[in-house]
């Protein structure tokens, strides 16, 4: 079998996966493959490890790699492969496990660093200054959690010894799940960012959840707020955004996820003046790219390969 390893931006899958007799079939693709020559590049494998949602597969890209057999997603969930047509075409998909915990414990920096502006006065002190600007400590401040799944529920529990009072909101989130969390439902999303001095996302990307903060629910936050957004892209209208930051109507915004990814040099994600004045705190898509879960990504990933070479594969999805 030809194995093509994708966007393997760090080189962790050559320390961290056992592809064993099959380690000599092995390519590793470092870079993003430019989307134009997808098809053309990809064509002679028959299997395509990804990594999340780094490159997606979509029906027409399926439909041009006649030899595909197998894919294997990091996780056990990727929006971004056409399920229905990889199992109309025989093509197994598997997963590997995936961990919560460092995308919660980055969510959980992020809404510390925003509240200090430790990245302004970073800045501050690179330029030969001093002090700008003192921040708020968390104590008695209200954090408002954009969703109480697993990963909100995780920011919660970190968040509770800091003294903080919370309150959480979504479309379906009940009396009974905000009790089982020990936080307070809001009535509806635009209260919560009204209480909130931290708001913080943690929403699966969903045709009701794109585009659901916008310019109308920004206007509803404390012009000392923050908002941190560790999910997904678009569910931030990011002009809006950026137009808050650049008008002083928000404090500032941490960012881990982008609508393009790796960022473009030309993105309106990096405007210097925002990111040097600590209003705009971007990170590049590392909330859940900790060492261990790499490890454990690239690890179950070559499991799954050789065992479907074997006869016997692993983990399936669908």
């Amino acid at each position: 079998m030809k194995i093509a390893v994708l966007d393997d931006y760090l080189g962790y899958s050559d320390r961290y996966a056992d592809w064993g007799d099959l380690a000599g079939d092995v390519t590793v693709f470092h870079a993003p493959i430019p989307a134009a020559e997808l098809a053309a590049t990809l064509a002679p494998y028959d299997v395509l490890c990804v990594m999340r949602e780094r490159t997606p597969l979509p029906a027409d890209l399926i439909a041009a790699l006649p030899n595909l057999r197998l894919i294997v997603t990091t996780g056990m969930r990727n929006l971004s492969i056409d399920m229905e047509v990889a199992r109309a075409r025989g093509i197994t998909v598997c997963g590997t496990a995936s961990r919560a915990a460092a995308t919660a414990q980055l969510a959980m920096t992020l809404i510390l660093v925003a509240s200090r502006n430790l990245v302004g006065n970073l800045n501050s002190l690179a330029r030969g200054g001093w002090q700008v600007d003192a921040g708020r400590d968390l104590e008695g401040l209200t954090l408002g959690l954009i969703g109480l799944g697993r990963l909100g529920a995780d920011v919660a529990a970190l968040a509770r010894p800091f003294g903080v009072k919370m309150v959480a909101w979504s479309q379906n989130l009940t009396d009974a799940r905000a009790a089982e969390v020990g936080v307070a439902r809001a009535e509806s999303l635009e209260a919560l960012l009204a209480m909130a001095d931290v708001a913080s996302i943690h929403l699966v990307l969903s045709e009701r959840t794109t585009g659901l903060i916008g310019a109308a629910e920004l206007a509803q936050m404390k012009p000392d707020a923050s908002l941190v957004n560790t999910s997904r892209a678009p569910i931030i209208d990011r002009d809006a955004l950026l137009a808050a930051l650049r008008e002083g109507r928000l404090a500032n915004a941490a960012i881990d996820v982008f609508d393009e990814e790796p960022l473009p040099a030309d993105s309106a994600w990096r405007d210097a003046d925002l990111i040097a004045a600590g209003k705009l705190i971007a990170t590049p898509h590392v909330g859940y790219g900790a060492l261990a879960t790499y490890e454990r990504m690239y690890r179950e990933t070559a499991e799954c390969v050789r065992a479907f070479a074997a006869g016997a594969p692993l983990r399936v999805i669908g």
